[in-house]
């Protein structure tokens, strides 16, 4: 960067005044930067020995890792690296960590005391996405939390390692637009507050799974993939608050401060502990792809190594964690699963980007490519655009198809009831049709009102498979779906 201002035998002395204000700018504008990891995850046959990763991290400069366990063999090899290391204490112990201290004492002797400080671990994830975990163990999630930190204290650790846990965005009962953020209701008072104490008492910070790619692939026709790429685009204004997005990911995090915010929690600071896009998929995985992962994870690293923070929180200096370092080939799922990795087991890159700043410096933004990408995509207005109309006068309607599954219905209606304007004050809590309180029936109700409001076009009630078009008036509850004129 120096040679902007000067050659190689010029001193500081005859550093001109511009250029060395351009200089502070630059060391003030890193400063404020935030930093970048990778998850190193392992459920494949076919992954080169820890202490080999551990050189392939180093030589790619990456300087920050977070594991999904505390497995022995990885500890040791991260031991004197330099590397920061976040571990995870599986959501299969967390049972027993709220329950007993000596558990939790026991653990973080064997798993942290047995390897700090020569392994520099610097955090502990206490389970991973416990919300959505099948086995039901939300709550024992803050008492095992609560049970490791004092096993900290007990160390003399805590000061230096802090614990939270990761959650995914599907805790969000509103994410669009970002500044009507909130938390599932029925998480609040018995986990999310709790939490959120706790992480406020010991200065700690939320950790977030952000995945712009679930949003845009349920919903590539009214997405932009620019928009969800970090791309040249006009962005989105949130009718909430007049901020301007220009990015997915940006607005997915607000969603999570303004969430926080709405509790009175401003002053805890956020972690994104996983992210990615993969760069193959199946079919019906719209967006799966090697040049959209490049360009995602590519310009992502560009984004946060710059600085800047989000719209909302433009101060944030957020850390984030890629996922994946490696494609694991044991992955169960769709194809996807197995292909979020930066590297191939053979250590090859699977694309090439940058991970540092000063690549990021030698590189421009990454374009990506154009094979997914919906060339005309379907402009919202970003409002609660209109009302439901009391006639019934209409031949059809639109409904959710709960085949989708919850997330991807979940990521169609953040879309319909921000950017794509549809009304959905009737399924606010206070509102007609807030109950039944399901995704299905919510959803349903808004698809239907984005449906009617554009004027039952071909293609409006669709949603990349999470809608359909029904005949007769549709009906959850004592909420009766109707049509409207326009």
């Amino acid at each position: 960067m120096l040679t902007l201002c000067f050659s190689h035998n010029q001193s500081m002395e005859r550093l001109t005044f511009p250029c060395f204000l351009l200089l502070l700018f630059i060391f003030a504008f890193a400063a404020d930067a935030g930093s970048i990891g990778v998850n190193y995850g392992r459920i494949a046959n076919n992954l080169p020995p820890a202490p080999k990763v551990v050189q392939l991290l180093k030589s790619q400069g990456l300087e920050k890792v977070k594991l999904y366990d505390t497995d022995p063999t990885v500890l040791k090899a991260l031991a004197g690296s330099g590397i920061k290391v976040v571990v995870d204490l599986p959501n299969e112990q967390l049972y027993l960590a709220s329950k007993t201290s000596s558990f939790a004492n026991n653990w973080v002797q064997k798993n942290i005391v047995a390897y700090h400080p020569s392994t520099q671990i610097y955090a502990i994830a206490v389970g991973n996405e416990v919300f959505v975990d099948p086995n039901n163990t939300t709550n024992y999630l803050v008492p095992a939390m609560r049970n490791i930190q004092a096993a900290l204290v007990k160390f003399k650790l805590d000061s230096s390692i802090k614990v939270s846990s990761p959650i995914a965005l599907s805790a969000l009962q509103n994410s669009y637009p970002s500044s009507a953020g909130s938390f599932k209701q029925e998480l609040i008072e018995p986990v999310i507050k709790p939490m959120l104490e706790f992480l406020r008492e010991t200065g700690s910070y939320l950790m977030v799974n952000a995945y712009p790619f679930f949003a845009y692939s349920a919903n590539a026709d009214v997405i932009s993939l620019d928009y969800a790429l970090f791309r040249n685009n006009s962005g989105v204004v949130d009718s909430g608050n007049g901020l301007r997005y220009y990015s997915l990911f940006d607005a997915q995090i607000d969603a999570v401060f303004a969430a926080m915010s709405a509790l009175k929690y401003d002053n805890i600071e956020l972690t994104v502990t996983e992210t990615g896009w993969p760069s193959k998929g199946d079919e019906t995985e719209t967006g799966a792809g090697e040049e959209n992962a490049a360009a995602y994870n590519g310009n992502l690293v560009r984004r946060i190594l710059t600085g800047g923070g989000t719209p909302l929180r433009p101060k944030a200096e957020i850390e984030v964690f890629l996922f994946a370092l490696f494609n694991e080939n044991n992955k169960p799922g769709p194809t996807s699963e197995r292909n979020y990795g930066l590297f191939y087991p053979t250590e090859e890159k699977v694309y090439d980007i940058p991970l540092t700043m000063a690549e990021v410096t030698q590189q421009g933004p990454v374009s990506g490519g154009g094979k997914s990408q919906v060339t005309n995509p379907v402009k919202g207005s970003g409002g609660s655009g209109g009302t439901v109309s009391t006639s019934s006068s209409g031949q059809t309607w639109c409904v959710a198809n709960g085949k989708a599954g919850n997330q991807r219905l979940q990521a169609a209606l953040d879309y319909a009831c921000g950017e794509g304007g549809a009304d959905c004050s009737q399924i606010q809590p206070s509102g007609l049709c807030y109950d039944p309180n399901t995704v299905e029936a919510h959803a349903s109700f808004a698809f239907n009102s984005y449906y009617q409001k554009n004027g039952r076009r071909m293609g409006t009630c669709d949603f990349q498979g999470a809608a359909y078009v029904v005949t007769q008036p549709p009906k959850f509850g004592k909420c009766e779906f109707t049509t409207t004129s326009n």
